[in-house]
């Protein structure tokens, strides 16, 4: 009996020990370098093969692999989509720590809840945790590199700085307002649009599958901040309304999970006038949702987010980040089978009538 008891302990110690090791092998409520997230992709990937494959879709300046997660149900038929990006800015430590964590919950979520299941049947999720490789491992070198913002492809001849801001070189009203044309800037616009390979590689995937996009989401930090297009304070987008209220029922969805107040607007009316972002990139390509998310903090810690707020800052941005994809998602699903059930009517009652005729 003795021995039975002290099997059931030591295998009960096993146990708890698997348990563990198995939580240490992957924490989301630390930041990690970028070898562990490469290394947390492809574990991802092989646990739920079922709905996640990588695609790898460009190079870094260095020549690293950019890479996403496509998650969703493989129907054998074209799907929409939504995107997601962090990680931009390689000093928003937060960012990439909010894509694993939003991987993480959709794909539980998956497992037991009805709408969940409804949007990976209907549409594809295409995450990138890090677009910018090679800034987000360099600011991870030492201190001195810890708040390093662009890409690290060199300046133009003549400059001796490195990196473009990567969010000033899409082909967005390109080097209007809010950028610089100094390369040691740090919101230097680089040569031309889309002149980095990683802003070139974000344009050729989402816009060869522009009319698949619903949805086109990008997080930064810090600010507490839902921006919509545009940067450039003279144009405004055609659906600013329905933005703003989607942008403000996202709000109101955040601070009901942690208390804290985003603010909703577009960039010049809450932040500054900028031009070139990815965010009116895809909206100028017609993605009819396009919002940049600004997450903790409000100045205090900054870019420095402690990793003891990594938890609340990812839980309370993901119950925004569902309210808007969901909306894309039942605007455009709720809209088809409306269209379906008028045509179905249509064809009965003309059925009604002809054979009304006939007798």
């Amino acid at each position: 009996m003795i021995n039975s008891v002290g099997l059931s302990f030591v295998v009960l110690l096993s146990a708890m020990g698997a348990a563990t090791i198995e939580r240490a092998e992957y924490d989301y409520y630390r930041y990690h370098p970028m070898p562990e997230i490469f290394k947390w992709m492809l574990q991802i990937a092989e646990d739920h093969s079922d709905l996640v494959t990588i695609v790898n879709y460009g190079l870094s300046y260095e020549t690293r692999t950019i890479s996403l997660l496509k998650i969703g149900l493989n129907t054998g038929e074209k799907k929409k989509a939504i995107w997601m990006d962090c990680g931009i800015h390689a000093r928003e430590w937060i960012a990439p720590a909010f894509c694993q964590y939003f991987v993480k919950q959709i794909l539980q979520s998956y497992q037991t809840d009805p709408k969940m299941q409804e949007m990976m049947k209907n549409m594809d999720f295409y995450v990138t945790p890090v677009l910018n490789v090679d800034g987000y491992i360099y600011s991870w070198k030492d201190n001195t590199t810890r708040l390093w913002r662009k890409n690290r492809s060199p300046g133009p001849s003549g400059c001796n700085c490195y990196g473009t801001d990567l969010n000033r070189n899409f082909d967005a009203n390109w080097g209007m307002v809010g950028v610089s044309f100094n390369c040691c800037s740090n919101i230097y616009c680089g040569s031309k649009p889309a002149s980095e390979p990683e802003a070139q590689a974000v344009a050729d995937f989402v816009g060869r599958r522009k009319d698949d996009f619903l949805c086109f989401l990008t997080i930064h930090s810090y600010g507490q901040l839902l921006l919509v297009p545009y940067g450039h304070p003279n144009f405004t987008a055609s659906n600013y309304d329905e933005l703003m209220k989607v942008g403000l029922a996202a709000a109101d969805a955040i601070k009901k999970v942690h208390g804290k107040n985003y603010t909703v607007g577009t960039s010049p009316d809450i932040l500054y006038p900028n031009s070139g972002s990815s965010r009116d990139w895809a909206r100028m390509q017609g993605i009819p949702f396009a919002y940049t998310f600004e997450l903790r903090d409000d100045g205090t810690f900054g870019f420095e987010l402690p990793e003891n707020q990594i938890r609340p800052t990812c839980e309370e941005a993901y119950e925004g980040a569902l309210h808007i994809i969901t909306h894309a998602h039942d605007k455009t699903f709720s809209s088809a089978v409306a269209t379906a059930a008028a045509t179905l009517w249509t064809m009965l009652v003309a059925v009604g009538v002809t054979c009304a005729t006939q007798m």
